[in-house]
């Protein structure tokens, strides 16, 4: 492992923007959009593999502790949802071997005009999210499920920003979820392609495992916090920290692929 990840305050800075990614990622999803860059600033002489490796051994602890903190407050078709979570790790293993094979940058100058389609669509239907009215149950919300699983957990291995946030809207405009049960269901499903993505990495060597550690902490402190705003709130307020993630990824992701 590169000396350059060796102990220093910039770990410190690390652990501090990974706590704050844990509160937001547990809310609504989006970690990866304050993390990431936060790691990419204080180790610009580190491999990009290495960094998005650390990020995934410290996000999928928090992702995880806020999936079994929603799951003994929130009521949720487990049997569908464990389907789902299986799709969705298959699917980015499949997207992370498709990335090998295929650049993304056509998808990186698509995705910024995509986001802010779900944005436009979230913000025209006020009510979108506010009611928990499910729309398929069984073997045909399992179907569902299972394929918004696959198809976002292969986006997630092959590119991967604003997964969290595809996970909710889709769960909320095909499933007919409430944004509080749309947030904690995509909690297993991002806990799925998190495990899958990190042993990936881990595999071949590109986590940082003591900084991992640390930040790993850090993420399940904030993720406590997001979880409890988020029970306490509700779903309107899971609603507009949604509208506030969507946005910023649409900023963050068109500089990416416009401006960089």
């Amino acid at each position: 492992m590169t000396s350059v990840l060796a102990y220093g305050s910039e770990w410190w800075f690390a652990a501090a923007a990974s706590l704050f990614a844990g509160m937001v990622d547990a809310i609504v999803g989006g970690g990866g959009l304050i993390l990431v860059p936060a790691l990419f600033s204080l180790y610009p002489q580190v491999p990009p593999a290495t960094l998005f490796g650390t990020n995934k051994a410290a996000a999928v602890w928090g992702t995880a502790w806020a999936a079994q903190r929603y799951a003994r407050h929130v009521e949720l078709p487990w049997r569908s949802l464990f389907v789902a979570a299986a799709a969705a790790g298959l699917g980015s293993f499949a997207g992370a071997w498709g990335v090998t094979q295929v650049p993304a940058d056509g998808l990186r100058r698509v995705l910024p005009f995509v986001l802010a389609g779900l944005l436009v669509y979230t913000l025209a239907k006020k009510d979108l999210g506010r009611e928990h009215a499910p729309r398929h149950r069984g073997r045909r919300e399992m179907l569902w499920a299972s394929a918004i699983g696959g198809a976002i957990g292969f986006y997630d291995g092959f590119f991967g920003p604003g997964t969290g946030s595809f996970f909710v809207f889709l769960f909320v405009r095909v499933l007919g979820y409430d944004f509080l049960h749309a947030s904690a269901s995509a909690k297993l499903l991002n806990t799925a392609t998190n495990l899958t993505a990190l042993g990936a990495f881990a595999l071949t060597g590109h986590v940082a495992w003591p900084l991992a550690l640390l930040m790993a902490l850090a993420n399940v402190a904030g993720s406590l916090l997001g979880t409890h705003l988020a029970l306490r709130h509700g779903a309107g307020f899971v609603r507009r920290a949604f509208i506030a993630v969507v946005a910023a990824l649409i900023a963050k992701t068109a500089y990416d692929a416009f401006l960089r």
